[in-house]
């Protein structure tokens, strides 16, 4: 259920966003039953794939047995007829099944990655990644790590400004660095709920353009550099450094989708000293300079 509530909150309406033709299928229409006892009642078919721009495979109970053959045929043909088709958790084992995975590198949760792999050795099974995109096929670790998923999909079929949009609405990060590693056995922490953690990290959204040292978080959420560092990775998955990495890069690539500020301004406004030290952060990123990046979303030069 959760699994369905993640891109039901993603794919649905946004406000003002533009909307998406969003369907659940099944190739049982009627009553599905949940892991949270309340059925879902979906009407639509597999006939609903042969339409589909984008297919997200769902975890479901029985993922160790393979799919239904008219699944596995439904996913094959939506992928041969040039549909994206992803896999959120344990779906990757229907993607597997149907083989769509074979000579691919794939994610699932961690707690079922030796499982998959064992099973499907012509899969390169990559266990701490969030979410590992192989172009039209795309997979994504569990549980809220759909999300990542999600918002990968979104980011990269509508850019960052869409994707930042949808994540603010639903009160979650755009973009998430790390893995699935940092969540193994590690309890969940305290100082999620800090408040003074909060406050410093929505001052550091609104000041991306000033150099933001560790020693300045810090300072400001009134705690040493090591015991800062120590609740903020405890708090958020990663790292501060990291941390303000990400969210200068996303805010460069919504400058770089929306507006037609120079390279070097659109440098300065998210932190970085010079437009070259943004290309080289932004190609490490997108795997392609800053001016490639905006032509592919506008007509700017």
């Amino acid at each position: 259920m959760l699994a369905v509530g993640i891109v039901t909150e993603v794919f649905g309406p946004h406000g003002e966003l533009p909307g998406f033709d969003f369907a659940l299928c099944t190739d049982r229409p009627g009553p599905v039953p949940t892991d949270v006892g309340v059925a879902l009642t979906l009407t639509h078919g597999l006939d609903k794939l042969a339409s589909a721009d984008l297919v997200i495979a769902l975890p479901w109970a029985g993922f160790r047995t393979p799919p239904a053959p008219a699944v596995l045929d439904a996913l094959s043909a939506a992928h041969e007829r040039g549909s994206l088709v992803a896999a959120h958790c344990v779906g990757a084992f229907a993607l597997a099944a149907a083989g769509l995975l074979d000579g691919r590198r794939a994610t699932t949760h961690w707690r079922f990655a030796e499982l998959l792999a064992r099973r499907h050795p012509n899969v390169t099974v990559e266990p701490d990644a969030l979410y590992i995109d192989e172009g039209r096929v795309v997979t994504g670790a569990g549980a809220a790590a759909g999300f990542d998923l999600c918002l990968h999909l979104l980011r990269r079929e509508y850019g960052a400004a869409m994707a930042n949009a949808v994540a603010r609405d639903v009160v979650l990060p755009s973009h998430r660095d790390g893995g699935q590693a940092q969540y193994l056995a590690t309890p969940v922490p305290e100082d999620c709920r800090d408040e003074r953690l909060a406050e410093v990290l929505a001052w550091a959204r609104e000041n991306l353009h000033q150099p933001l040292p560790v020693a300045e978080l810090a300072r400001r959420a009134v705690m040493s550099k090591r015991s800062f560092a120590r609740r903020f990775t405890a708090a958020t998955g990663t790292t501060p450094h990291a941390w303000l990495r990400s969210l200068r890069l996303s805010s460069a690539e919504e400058l770089l989708e929306t507006t037609d500020l120079p390279v070097e301004e659109v440098a300065r406004r998210v932190g970085y000293g010079s437009a070259a030290v943004l290309r080289e952060q932004f190609v490490r990123r997108r795997g392609v300079p800053p001016r490639s990046y905006r032509r592919s979303f506008t007509n700017t030069p």
